[in-house]
């Protein structure tokens, strides 16, 4: 079975964790674990999150007194694609029996020049701040601000993905027997000039699970896994009412209405899958991977459901 597996921003650094090297190092362990138990029976490719280091990479350059401006997100996208995408790599290697081939592949996502997202910046990046640290650095560095589970982070415009450029050499890897590491952090955003076909960065962070989405369709995979911190979808979560989702439509996904900084993407994710592809999806906890294929955890998504 082909599964693409779309693991949460927060798999390296957790909320509330110091932004250091060793400790995404340390944090390591979980994802590969979670991979390896599947990577033994399935064909994988893997896309991750790049929220807390993309953003920390920005306050970074945007403080930098070296520079005359900050480095652009396009330009940080791919950085954090080839940082995390190595320490998936070498944490892999170690993990799973040999020999194997693993391939990490900076990609790059194809975006329209005219989404309106440009004008609505909704994708929370980096750390989280006190309101008054928050309105601060917005004001220094000209950054959108919006409240995030408690505190304030920076956002930015996320556009939607219209194609991964280098899907066919995904395949290529994918039919030599690799395991690939790809489409990080949504992959860096370009838009194309319309006469020439040139390609030009754009100051965006796309969704990486509507873009999982998009290339789990391109690469007819079997199986899209969404992987985060909670263990199945909730009903009403953030209420005194929360009740567990273990079985949903496209149609139930889309009636949730779940924040588009947290669960939204994840739930449109799964049900543009399912609803061009006819495959299965799934969202559920990252330590429970094998279980939630297994269909012993997580919320299953699927066309319709079978009455029992």
């Amino acid at each position: 079975m082909r599964i693409v597996i779309s693991l949460g921003g927060n798999a390296l650094l957790h909320r509330g964790d110091r932004p250091d090297a060793h400790v995404q190092a340390e944090n390591i362990d979980r994802v590969t674990t979670a991979v390896a138990g599947l990577a033994l029976d399935h064909e994988i490719v893997v896309t991750h999150g790049n929220g807390p280091q993309i953003g920390l990479l920005a306050e970074e350059s945007a403080t930098d007194p070296a520079l005359s401006a900050p480095y652009p997100l396009d330009l940080l996208g791919a950085q954090t694609q080839g940082m995390i995408g190595s320490l998936l790599v070498r944490a892999l290697y170690d993990a799973l029996p040999g020999p194997r081939r693993i391939a990490s592949l900076v990609t790059h996502t194809l975006v329209r020049a005219d989404d309106p997202a440009f004008g609505r910046p909704t994708k929370p990046v980096g750390r989280v701040y006190p309101r008054e640290v928050a309105e601060s650095l917005a004001r220094e560095h000209g950054w959108h601000i919006a409240e995030d589970g408690g505190g304030w982070r920076r956002v930015v415009p996320s556009p939607s993905p219209e194609r991964i450029l280098e899907t066919e050499t995904v395949h290529q890897l994918l039919d030599s027997g690799a395991l690939v590491v790809c489409a990080g952090g949504g992959g860096v955003p370009v838009t194309a000039d319309r006469a020439t076909g040139a390609l030009t960065g754009v100051e965006a962070v796309v969704d990486k699970d509507l873009t999982a989405a998009l290339l789990a369709e391109d690469l007819k995979a079997d199986f899209l896994l969404v992987l985060t911190d909670v263990p199945c979808v909730y009903a009403g979560y953030g209420t005194h009412d929360p009740r567990p989702v273990l079985d949903a439509t496209p149609e139930d996904l889309r009636r949730g209405g779940f924040p588009a900084g947290s669960m939204g993407p994840k739930a449109e994710a799964a049900a543009r899958f399912v609803e061009r592809t006819g495959a299965l999806a799934a969202i559920g906890a990252l330590d429970a991977a094998y279980e939630i294929v297994h269909g012993r955890s997580g919320t299953l998504v699927r066309r319709d459901l079978t009455v029992g």
